[in-house]
C-alpha cells in the first residue's frame, strides 16, 4: 500500500515538474523609431503659433 502511494507521489511530482517546464515564453521586440529634425521644427512652429493665438485672446494671462 505504501509503495503504491510512493509511486503515485513520484509520478505526480514528475508530471508537475514536466508541466512547469513547458511554460510559454513571451518576448516583445520594439524597433527603433527615427524622428527627423523637420518634424521637430514643424511641431515647434505649430506650438508657437498656438501660444501666440492664446496670448492674443487672453492678454492678461501672464
Amino acid at each position: 500500500m505504501t509503495r503504491t502511494r510512493a509511486r503515485l507521489a513520484l509520478i505526480g511530482f514528475v508530471v508537475a515538474v514536466g508541466a512547469g517546464a513547458c511554460t510559454p515564453t513571451v518576448r516583445l521586440q520594439v524597433d527603433p523609431i527615427q524622428i527627423y529634425a523637420k518634424l521637430d521644427a514643424d511641431v515647434r512652429v505649430r506650438l508657437d503659433k498656438e501660444l501666440q493665438d492664446l496670448l492674443a485672446e487672453n492678454p492678461n494671462l501672464f
